[in-house]
């Protein structure tokens, strides 16, 4: 039953000064790492009255002129819930622009109120909410100015909504850009809205901002924005807003989240499976939040070689101490005796850098590349399923890059620098292990070598990396594989549902190029004059592509051999097209084997792709 009310300013006031302003915690979800980036407070009022939902708290301080005074009681509650109930990571709250300059939270008194709780300012971002035109955009600027000097971050609300927060990002170069819910509900299933935030993306890694995608419901939507390499996620799928918020990710969540695509970093080089944060995980035993400062001085001066000691409550981890940081705060004088006593969650580090153990090594350097420099200093803590695994460190972490660098340059293919025959075998035969479905596509030039033959080997060297360039425009990065096998020959493993119109758009981009290599005579003529292999003065048709694809399903293969096989058996088959007197002239030759592959089958032998 709701409760009306006659004077609607006396009762918000009321609401306010009895405290009676409830706040709710939804979590945000670091797809990079598969771990609780923090937390967004919304605001509740009293249960049952007509001021319940912020719509109509909000809507009723503006027509009140009471906005400034709401947000300011909103934050406060707020801070002294996240504060009491010790929730780790960031603390985002909702500001207007015009309650920036408001000397309650640009001030001593939210510097005086964030040290009373332990909250470090770095743990607070400032999302910003487009509920009003911005006038004083100067006058903006020079207050985020203020707030990042104090080590506040901010974020921007509902991204494609209108075009007034397109210009907030380019002026106010937030750290964080959440995209409206309209754009993530079904993106799974809607073209325009994956390339609206396809574009987004781009915009974001331009700005070195990460993306939280709003209002996640279905797990369609879930694995799409996963797969598509976005920063962040939220939604009542991930967790409804709670007064007591979930503190690690429930077991579904992980699930979907351990499904995720093969990485397609050009580090792939090399046999084996690829790292994880779990090889990087140094075991270091934990200290309780309970634990007395002394306590946590006296294992660091009986371990000279530990940097850094990560804190837990109970298996969770909350906190990480830095070594010189706690050294050189009680060097000073009576430190010892002021604190020495009380728990170290004084003096560490309420938002460390938590990776779940899948996270790869790619995720994770992408992760600290945007995040701040101390995460470079401290670095990371590993959970296993939430709970305390270890402890990484950026050192180890680019030991390993280096590592797996060294080993892609070993087996990339020196024209083009693409993964070679054995970097491709080993991620076609990773995909078979995870039972995902793909394509594997054999890309080949027809009547390369009378052209390599009649303009020399630098010629056919441009045209072989024309192709390397345009197979890696047409694919997806973010799902789809690209090798060179050698000479001519490249493999494609499409993970892209639209994978026939990429493959065709790189026909048609091929034969485009083609065309624009030669003359205007050539172009007219679809080909050259040139010397055939008897030695005899005959034509040439230029350079076209054929492309065999064959789909490898769940337990359809047992090796890459076999998919190697399938594969090289299609681009036969498209290569016949060609010499069909009946098949339409279109630049080139696209064949699909659509029938079942299986190693019961009988198909072309071949040892892997080195052949």
């Amino acid at each position: 039953m709701i409760v009306l009310i006659d004077d609607e300013a006396a009762e918000l006031r009321r609401i306010m000064a009895d405290g009676l302003l409830f706040p709710v915690f939804q979590p945000i979800l670091d797809f990079r790492v598969r771990a609780i980036l923090g937390y967004e407070a919304l605001i509740r009022g009293p249960e049952g009255s007509c001021l319940q939902f912020p719509d109509q708290l909000f809507g009723a301080a503006s027509r009140n002129e009471l906005t400034q005074e709401l947000e300011h009681a909103c934050r406060e509650a707020s801070l002294y819930a996240f504060a009491a109930q010790r929730l780790t990571g960031r603390l985002f709250l909702n500001v207007s622009p015009c309650c920036l300059t408001d000397d309650r939270l640009m001030g001593e008194p939210m510097r005086d109120l964030l040290s009373a709780l332990g909250i470090a300012p770095n743990r607070i971002v400032i999302e910003l909410t487009e509920n009003q035109k911005i006038g004083d955009m100067p006058g903006i600027l020079e207050a985020l100015q203020h707030y990042r000097g104090r080590g506040f971050q901010f974020a921007i609300d509902d991204l494609g909504e209108g075009f007034a927060n397109l210009r907030m990002w380019s002026e106010l170069r937030p750290e964080f850009v959440k995209i409206d819910k309209h754009f993530i509900h079904g993106i799974a299933d809607d073209r325009i809205k994956f390339h609206f935030v396809r574009a987004m993306q781009d915009l974001a890694e331009i700005c070195n901002a990460s993306l939280v995608a709003e209002g996640i419901e279905r797990s369609e939507d879930f694995a799409c924005l996963r797969d598509m390499g976005i920063a962040c996620g939220q939604g009542y799928l991930i967790a409804k807003p709670e007064s007591h918020p979930i503190r690690r990710l429930r077991d579904n969540i992980s699930g979907v989240l351990d499904k995720q695509s093969n990485a397609l970093s050009p580090m792939t080089g090399g046999p084996g499976q690829l790292p994880t944060a779990r090889n990087l995980a140094r075991t270091i035993e934990p200290v309780a939040m309970s634990a007395s400062n002394a306590e946590v001085i006296v294992r660091f001066e009986a371990e000279p070689d530990l940097d850094v000691l990560p804190v837990v409550q109970g298996y969770q981890p909350v906190g990480m101490i830095n070594r010189h940081s706690m050294i050189d705060r009680f060097a000073r004088p009576f430190r010892k005796e002021l604190f020495g006593r009380k728990s170290c969650e004084l003096f560490m580090d309420h938002a460390p850098l938590v990776v779940d153990q899948h996270a790869t090594i790619q995720e994770l350097a992408m992760m600290l590349a945007m995040a701040p420099k101390h995460y470079l200093f401290d670095g990371f803590i590993i959970t296993e399923q939430g709970r305390y695994l270890g402890v990484g460190s950026s050192h180890d972490l680019m030991a390993m890059i280096t590592e797996m660098q060294i080993s892609a340059a070993r087996y990339a293919n020196p024209l083009t620098q693409l993964p070679g025959n054995v970097p491709i075998n080993a991620h076609v035969d990773r995909m078979l292990e995870t039972g995902r479905p793909f394509v594997a596509a054999y890309v080949d030039i027809d009547n390369f070598k009378p052209f390599n033959d009649a303009f020399g080997y630098r010629r056919g060297d441009d045209v072989i990396q024309t192709l390397a360039r345009l197979i890696c425009e047409a694919t997806d990065r973010q799902a789809d594989f690209v090798g060179h096998i050698g000479g001519d020959d490249f493999f494609v493993v499409f993970q892209s549902d639209d994978w026939e119109i990429r493959c065709w758009q790189i026909i048609s981009a091929f034969s485009l190029a083609m065309g624009n290599m030669l003359g205007v005579d050539e172009r007219l003529r679809g080909g050259y004059m040139a010397e055939n292999r008897r030695g005899e003065l005959s034509f040439q048709a230029l350079p076209t592509l054929s492309i065999g694809a064959v789909k490898v399903g769940p337990g359809e293969c047992e090796s890459h051999r076999e998919v190697a096989a399938a594969a090289a058996a299609a681009k036969k088959q498209a290569k016949k097209k060609l010499k069909d007197p009946t098949h339409e002239p279109s630049g080139g030759s696209f064949f699909v084997e659509r029938r079942r592959v299986g190693h019961g089958e009988a198909l072309v032998a071949m040892g892997g792709l080195a052949h």
